[in-house]
């Protein structure tokens, strides 16, 4: 054992250690006198700079650095040995499909679920015997019941203890939450419930608290992020509206004479999870630090009271309707950040959840993708694994950094509910979500399969309801507060190709053919770029075989029939071929000229006005191809 030791040191001592003025001069000299802050340093959505790399040196001044799993500020994870997470599958249930809702939920349990999540129609007006049937037929020990019912709340809490008390259950052994949040219905709708305003709203919070006081592993008033998240904000964002959300809850409820322990306790998060991956992992960290840390300026009677506890959805803003199966893809990352990340429970949304209507085959991918994770991959086995790794780390302190500030801006200013009503909040999430939805139509932030790879045999032939891919819009009605706007950043780009397709129903659905000339690396490289641009808009994509002269090209495009004819050639060569064959062609199709050559003023001087390059407006772009075309009018 000596002798390995030593062999081993003598091993390292061939690799002697690099400073980082050392990397820093390498660097330098590999940029050549390039921009080292332009070429290498990222400037993130979030409002601070990512770094090409990090060292150990990084972690200097970090100051929960030290912390350990399970201890004050928790950044590390509320459990001390371990990482669990419980897997929720969420169930719609009214009147009508109450039975089968219960036989579902039964179901799922068998296959792995260990978190049910019933969400009561506004019109079931739920009765006892209803909750004891659910109870008598779905809990069981260790399986955790939530139930979001919006003005019923205080009812259920009433009937789960009823429950409880007649079936003397042991109080401690129930699992769940009720989910009630007071000001979901305004934030969402513009308007609070028909009888209801924001003092009756926090009074039911205080009801439902008091009667759950006694259940300790029941969760009774939730902060609504994801909704943060789902409408376009940035991560930082989601993280310091959430708090101040909190924290008026905090004040609206002590003021009815409820502790901050009271209250901590029965509180429960809600984040969306989207596909930036470390910045996900980072945000939970980030989130039950600064949480542990607003509620120990309330003083709580107890440390735990300090804990947050989180459950996480995958994100809705980022899925999309075509090229569904990409979102198996998607939900897969989230669902690895939200656990690495150290979320307590987990709902992954099934693929084709953008459809209006998910399957069971799509609904039993979702739970095994987190059966996977836990099972056979061992993500619950250790307290947060990315401990120490140097970017995460400063990731978590980057962005703690940055939603403190928000969070302090909002409460400078009066407060969550006051930014609401005076609509700082809903500016904010709709800038970000408009720099968002700018980017997916300029292919800087890339959707695949949408904006970017599109499916080219893909078609969506059957009619859909408009509310599926159509961006909502502000309600034009009074309201009190202006609402919230979830919607998915995909849908201008859905509607965009939907409206190709329903018109392809009754026509000759329009097509591209692709005329490769010249030069063989650029006609191939445009060649394909025009395929991703126009397959985005559903157009068919007809590729023609490489041709040696411009007689030739022409003879396959006025065979090809297609309503656009895309050259695919090289910068020098446009200005030999293109003119020729725009002249030929331009009575009976659009000629487009893929790139951006030197030459483009001179080729419009002729009358060639169509081109598309990296950086065409790729919406903007196909709209008006759609309008040449009179797909659209």
């Amino acid at each position: 054992m000596a002798e390995k030791d030593s062999n081993t040191g003598k091993f390292f001592e061939e690799f002697k250690p690099v400073s980082t003025e050392e990397w820093e001069e390498a660097i330098r000299k590999d940029l050549k006198g390039a921009d080292y802050e332009k070429k290498l340093v990222w400037q993130s959505p979030e409002g601070f700079k990512v770094m090409p790399y990090y060292r150990e040196e990084h972690l200097e001044g970090i100051p929960f650095i030290h912390s350990l799993p399970g201890i004050f500020p928790f950044v590390r994870g509320n459990k001390k040995t371990d990482n669990t997470w419980k897997i929720r599958q969420d169930i719609a249930i009214d009147k009508d499909n109450f039975e089968n809702s219960l036989q579902k939920a039964k179901t799922i349990i068998q296959k792995g679920v260990n978190s049910i999540g019933f969400r009561v129609a506004e019109e079931f007006s739920i009765e006892y015997s209803d909750f004891e049937k659910l109870m008598t037929q779905i809990w069981q020990n260790g399986i955790e019941i939530n139930i979001e019912a919006g003005l019923q709340t205080p009812q259920i809490a009433e009937f789960l203890s009823k429950y409880a008390q007649n079936n003397k259950l042991p109080f401690e052994k129930l699992e769940g939450c009720l989910s009630f949040d007071p000001l979901i219905h305004v934030l969402l709708n513009g308007n609070y419930p028909v009888g209801e305003d924001e003092i009756s709203l926090f009074d039911k919070a205080r009801q439902i608290i008091e009667t759950t006081k006694d259940f300790p592993k029941v969760k009774s008033l939730t902060i609504s992020g994801y909704l943060f998240g789902n409408s376009g904000s940035s991560i930082v964002q989601e993280l310091a509206f959430s708090l101040s959300a909190a924290v008026e809850y905090f004040h609206r409820l002590t003021d009815l004479e409820l502790s901050v322990s009271d209250i901590s306790n029965k509180m429960r998060f809600i984040f969306s999870i989207g596909s930036n991956y470390f910045f996900e992992i980072a945000k939970l960290r980030a989130a039950r630090m600064l949480w542990a840390r607003v509620v120990n300026e309330f003083r709580p009677s107890d440390m735990d009271s300090c804990k947050m506890n989180i459950h996480c959805v995958t994100s809705a803003y980022n899925k999309t309707l075509y090229d569904p199966y990409v979102n198996m893809l998607r939900t897969t990352t989230e669902a690895m950040a939200a656990t690495l990340g150290g979320t307590d429970s987990l709902e992954v949304l099934p693929f084709d959840f953008p459809s209006g209507k998910t399957t069971e085959f799509s609904e039993r991918i979702a739970r095994n993708q987190q059966l996977i994770l836990k099972e056979e991959a061992g993500f619950d086995k250790i307290a947060d694994p990315s401990a120490g790794a140097y970017y995460i780390e400063n990731l978590t302190d980057n962005i703690a950094r940055e939603a403190w500030k928000l969070f302090l801006e909002i409460e400078n200013q009066g407060g969550y509910y006051q930014a609401l009503r005076v609509g700082k909040i809903q500016e904010m999430i709709s800038g970000n979500a408009l720099k968002r939805e700018a980017a997916i139509a300029s292919r800087k932030e890339t959707l695949v399969g949408t904006n970017q790879y599109p499916d080219l045999n893909e078609y969506i032939d059957k009619e859909l309801d408009p509310s599926i891919y159509t961006k909502p819009q502000i309600p034009t009605a009074a309201y009190t507060i202006q609402p919230l706007i979830p919607y998915r950043g995909s849908m201008p780009m859905e509607e965009l190709r939907y409206k190709t397709d329903f018109y392809s129903k009754n026509h000759k659905r329009p097509a591209v053919f692709l005329l490769l000339i010249g030069n063989v690396a650029m006609r191939q490289a445009r060649a394909q770029f025009s395929s991703n641009f126009f397959g985005c808009a559903g157009f068919q994509i007809i590729t023609g075989n490489p041709v040696a002269s411009v007689d030739e090209g022409i003879r396959a495009a006025h065979e090809s029939k297609a309503e656009i004819v895309v050259i695919c050639s090289s910068d020098e060569e446009y200005i030999q071929y293109a003119p020729a064959i725009y002249q030929e062609l331009k009575d009976e199709t659009l000629v487009v000229v893929a790139g951006n050559p030197p030459s483009a003023e001179e080729l419009k001087s002729m009358g060639l006005t169509h081109f598309i390059h990296l950086r065409s407006q790729l919406l903007d772009t196909l709209r008006q191809y759609q309008k040449d075309l009179h797909i659209v009018s």
